[in-house]
């Protein structure tokens, strides 16, 4: 497939991408499928936090989703209708810096975080295959 040999050239995830910014006209929607995306393809690397909608609602909605790559956790936050990305570095588990960026910043830095990480393991071939994949 076309998208796998352009990951293992080491260009952006560009398929993933443009299906999460066609998502972006509705904020809920994006953060769902990127929750979504991420939580099947990198299970144990990636955090979801989840909110009622309502007080006392079973009905929740993704409020938070971080995805840990190398030394590097990249999140998203949804709060009052903005989406707020940041990357974090991290060292054996303290953060040292948190970068806000946005969204088609956040998006190409994870991107290429992935591919790196795509040649170096099997695992994450996979796993990148799957988020391209959907």
């Amino acid at each position: 497939m076309a998208d796998s040999i352009e990951v293992r050239n080491g260009g952006e995830f560009e398929l993933l991408a443009a299906s999460l910014r066609s998502s972006g006209s509705d904020l809920n929607v994006f953060v769902e499928v990127l929750a979504e995306k991420f939580e099947r393809a990198l299970p144990g690397r990636v955090v979801v936090e989840r909110r009622a909608l309502r007080r006392f609602s079973k009905e929740k909605r993704v409020a938070r989703v971080e995805v840990a790559l190398g030394d590097n956790r990249y999140s998203v936050v949804a709060r009052n209708g903005v989406l707020e990305t940041r990357c974090a570095k991290a060292v054996r588990g303290v953060v040292l810096k948190t970068e806000e960026l946005p969204l088609n910043s956040w998006l190409e830095a994870l991107g290429r975080e992935l591919a790196v990480e795509a040649e170096a393991s099997e695992q994450s071939r996979v796993a990148l295959d799957q988020l391209l994949r959907g």
